[in-house]
């Protein structure tokens, strides 16, 4: 997905000269042709996420706009007094990059996870929240957020669900996109790990479980009007996401639908749960310790309706 981004945006630049990316130290393999084409519009500062920030919205204050890069936890926890005070209080035209969201720098330890990003950024006054699942996604949304004006988050994860977009489809912030049908259950995700909840939809349909899949690329706005009717057509709802259960995905969904006075069968929050990622491995291990792998999202299908999921190895 970083990949995706930085392609993009070194393909925006040129149309857009007001446009500044500032890195904290870091992705200058994948930065090397932006810094070469563009080195009056890229800025190095250095391992200081704070100043990052106030630097950022200085510079949009000016006419710039601005687009943070960082790792993990980062862009966002490290910094969120500068955020909500400096960025988000001004309404300045700053977009937050957080490259590794979730446990996508499962290796080098729970500091380095954003689990908690979601919830922070997501209560923000005038936030707009990103998390794309699949690399089309996440092109289609630097290039909004290149032309869009104000506060915004891109959360990109390391993994890429596979690709789901349709010819002439087009990317529509703040709309959900249903890539799966069914009409049994609704598996509501955001990143990468949508591509759990596909790999989950293929494992219940030999069962003759067929659920509805849902990318949700936009955590804020989030799109009431598909999830309204996902609780309304099919038998539950289950949101899946590499974060922490509170203030997350699950918690959105659930304040839509209980304010739109819409009640599913039943609602399942899958993420972590009152707890850091502290275990080490690679994000699908984590995935797997932290039952948010395709298996475990089946099985908690199956226990939810009552029938037999086959053992995964």
């Amino acid at each position: 997905m970083r990949d995706a981004f930085i392609r993009t945006l070194t393909e925006l630049v040129p149309q857009h000269p007001e446009v500044v990316l500032l890195s904290g130290d870091l992705g200058f393999a994948v930065l090397n042709e932006y810094i070469d084409r563009f080195p009056r519009q890229f800025l190095n500062v250095g391992i200081a996420e704070q100043n990052m920030s106030g630097l950022a919205a200085g510079l949009a204050l000016e006419g710039h706009a601005v687009f943070t890069y960082s790792i993990g936890s980062f862009p966002t926890l490290r910094c969120l007094e500068q955020i909500r005070n400096d960025i988000c209080y001004h309404g300045a035209n700053v977009k937050i990059v957080c490259v590794g969201g979730g446990m996508s720098y499962g290796p080098v330890g729970f500091s380095h996870h954003a689990t908690e990003d979601l919830a922070m950024l997501r209560s923000l006054p005038g936030m707009q929240v990103f998390s794309p699942c699949d690399l089309w996604e996440a092109a289609e949304a630097a290039r909004y957020l290149v032309s869009h004006r104000g506060p915004a988050y891109l959360r990109l994860d390391k993994s890429a669900a596979p690709a789901t977009v349709q010819p002439g489809e087009a990317f529509r912030a703040g709309r959900i996109r249903t890539v799966r049908e069914g009409s049994d259950v609704t598996f509501v995700a955001t990143g990468g790990i949508l591509g759990e909840a596909i790999l989950a939809a293929d494992i219940l349909a030999d069962q003759g479980i067929f659920c509805r899949v849902l990318s949700v690329h936009t955590v804020k706005p989030l799109d009431r009007d598909a999830l309204t009717t996902a609780a309304s057509e099919t038998g539950g709802i289950v949101s899946i996401e590499e974060h922490a259960v509170d203030g997350g995905l699950g918690g959105a969904i659930a304040e839509v639908l209980m304010e739109a006075g819409v009640f599913p069968r039943f609602l399942v929050r899958m993420g972590l749960r009152n707890t850091f990622s502290s275990v080490v491995g690679s994000q699908q291990y984590l995935r797997k310790v932290y039952s948010l792998d395709a298996a475990a999202i089946a099985r908690t299908v199956s226990a939810k309706l009552g029938t037999a999921v086959p053992a995964l190895a």
